[in-house]
């Protein structure tokens, strides 16, 4: 793990009731007890960046934490633009991907979960990773180049604590003191303390949710028992209507429009491009996506922000024509092919 330098910094748990605890860090030996609670806890002060260090408490049991650095450590808070990991840009940042081996900058993911009730005392779980080419990938992409750059400039051990959800509104991240002040939502906070409510609100959601699924699939044409599946590569699509991709629906023709739309182009390869490997990329689609080439499944993604980057196997591309068909999946708004990204089949 990593401690802030400079700081003071609780070092605290839990043992038997007044148990005496010794804790050693670097050349220091602390003494403390638990109090009528079995709570314990003691303060390092004035730490100076460096490590790998050792910190051994002693108690009934012994534990040992290694490798721990003291340095920079900062909270990493927000939406989808702070969680959005290393591998979703790891196609624009592949060196940096490779040569992110760096133990000084390590990252710690706190877990997603809610508790509208009681303010918990401790994590589920969770770990301290090393930025290397494996572990980076689950690093935060903002947070990363952040302290890449902090190091670079001040060489100290940087610590990142990634407390980051999409989609979370500002609110849930106040304390409910502070929620005070902003009457609605102190109301809803207080709402959702009730579990039946919540319970209640997921299952009518579940409900609503496979009832669309399950009707957009009974409805869906290409699927039909009646009709060759629209996947296939030698279907008569005669009477199919053109459109402009990328684009959404709602400005076309089809109109605002929300279900299942189809829709295919043929490719034509020559032959010095035909039976290898290939990556299809097809930017960002609204809502959901499930894609085939020459009627061969290459891949799916199941909501909008993703970018699509599908890879297609040897032997699947032929010289000549080859059909790409993707259907697409929108519940609500508006759906189709988010224009400004990459469409582009690569070698």
């Amino acid at each position: 793990m990593v401690l802030q330098r400079d700081a003071q910094v609780k070092i605290w748990g839990w043992a038997a009731i007044n148990e005496e605890i010794s804790i050693q860090f670097k050349d220091t030996v602390y003494h403390t007890s638990a109090n009528s609670n079995g709570e314990w806890k003691i303060v390092l002060s004035g730490l100076k960046p460096g490590g790998p260090y050792t910190l051994q408490i002693n108690a009934s049991n012994q534990i040992t934490v290694s490798d721990i650095l003291v340095g920079d450590v900062w909270v990493c808070s927000g939406q989808s633009n702070m969680e959005l990991p290393m591998a979703r840009v790891s196609p624009l940042y592949g060196a940096e991907i490779a040569n992110s081996d760096n133990p000084n900058i390590r990252q710690f993911a706190v877990p997603q979960r809610y508790d509208f009730n009681t303010p918990q005392k401790d994590l589920e779980s969770g770990n301290w990773k090393k930025a290397n080419p494996e572990n980076v990938l689950s690093f935060s992409a903002v947070a990363y180049f952040f302290a890449k750059e902090l190091y670079e400039i001040y060489r100290v051990p940087i610590g990142l604590i990634n407390a980051s959800l999409g989609g979370s509104p500002a609110e849930a991240w106040l304390s409910e003191e502070a929620l005070r002040a902003f009457p609605e939502h102190y109301r809803e906070a207080q709402r959702f303390k009730d579990k039946a409510l919540i319970a209640q609100i997921e299952t009518q959601d579940k409900i609503r949710i496979d009832a669309w699924y399950k009707k957009s699939r009974e409805t869906d044409a290409g699927h039909s028992e009646e009709a060759k599946s629209w996947y296939a590569p030698d279907i008569d699509t005669a009477g199919w209507s053109t459109i402009d991709v990328p684009g959404y629906w709602a400005d076309q023709e089809l109109g605002a429009v929300n279900g299942v739309v189809w829709f295919r182009r043929e490719i034509h390869l020559p032959s010095s491009m035909a039976e290898k490997p290939a990556k299809l990329i097809l930017g960002r689609i609204v809502d959901a996506d499930s894609v085939f080439v020459n009627g061969s499944f290459v891949g799916t993604t199941s909501y909008q922000y993703p970018p699509r980057r599908y890879h297609i196997p040897t032997n699947v591309l032929r010289p000549g024509k080859n059909v790409l068909v993707v259907r697409v999946i929108n519940s609500f708004g508006r759906g189709g092919f988010v224009p400004d990204k990459p469409y582009e089949l690569v070698y």
